[in-house]
């Protein structure tokens, strides 16, 4: 049990074949910057090869013997966002549990902030969760757009719902029964986190640009819209099923 790590971050990765061996090395960076600082860092990575159809697990049989810290498991089909990052997190064996993205538009060093809170946080019940600087308009509009409404629809102050990392004490998970399998995750665990009466953390990240690939959602004006109705048809679904626990934590 002392050998486990504290924290277990999952990384769906769907055709993200280029940015992969990127994505292991700036996190080896990372954590060999912070074990000098702190002599340990106690982080796993769990990448799900989250049904790619590229040479995505080729680049990982390749490249994850570098890197003790990092290890995959592979999904033979892709079911969702969502599933790949549940279908990681059966393995991870660690107190505090989350995820974060694949396409490097986030830094690893975020997670390792992360840690830090968790480590001097004296909360066992914690929700780490980042705030997105550095937006575009239109992408900063579409993301405080959806924030107003989840507010007004949850009665709640929700904002940068969908902003990474997302990590939290592995218990808010085991008390759930039947968790998305698409985007709607990040909605539904930090609804989660508020119904549980989680302490909440939140901190600046830098989102940054794709270096290589395409979103699998966000390509056009379509897209977004498509993302819209489903994520707004889902809240509204969440919201009856929550609505009397949700005047209860209030």
């Amino acid at each position: 049990m002392n050998n486990l790590p504290l924290l277990t971050i999952v990384i769906p990765c769907f055709n993200e074949e280029a940015n992969i061996p990127i994505l292991l090395e700036r996190f080896n960076s990372s954590i060999m910057n912070y074990k000098k600082a702190h002599n340990s860092c106690e982080i796993q990575l769990i990448l799900v090869n989250n049904g790619s159809l590229d040479h995505s697990q080729d680049v990982l049989n390749e490249c994850l013997p570098k890197y003790s810290f990092a290890t995959s498991v592979k999904l033979l089909s892709n079911l969702g966002y969502g599933n790949g990052i549940l279908y990681g997190l059966n393995y991870a064996k660690s107190r505090f549990i989350g995820w974060t993205h694949a396409d490097l538009q986030t830094d690893p060093n975020d997670i390792l902030k992360a840690l830090q809170i968790i480590k001097a946080s004296r909360s066992v019940n914690l929700f780490i969760k980042g705030k997105r600087v550095g937006r575009s308009l239109a992408d900063q509009f579409f993301s405080d757009g959806m924030s107003i409404f989840e507010s007004i629809l949850f009665m709640l102050p929700l904002y940068e719902i969908n902003a990474q990392p997302t990590i939290f004490n592995r218990n808010l998970l085991d008390s759930n029964i039947n968790p998305p399998k698409d985007f709607s995750l990040d909605l539904y665990i930090y609804i989660q986190a508020i119904l549980r009466q989680f302490r909440i953390e939140r901190f600046n990240v830098l989102f940054s640009d794709r270096i290589y690939g395409t979103s699998s959602w966000n390509l056009n004006i379509n897209s977004k819209i498509k993302f819209i109705i489903r994520t707004i048809m889902y809240s509204i679904k969440l919201r009856f099923f929550s609505g009397s626990k949700l005047g209860n934590s209030r």
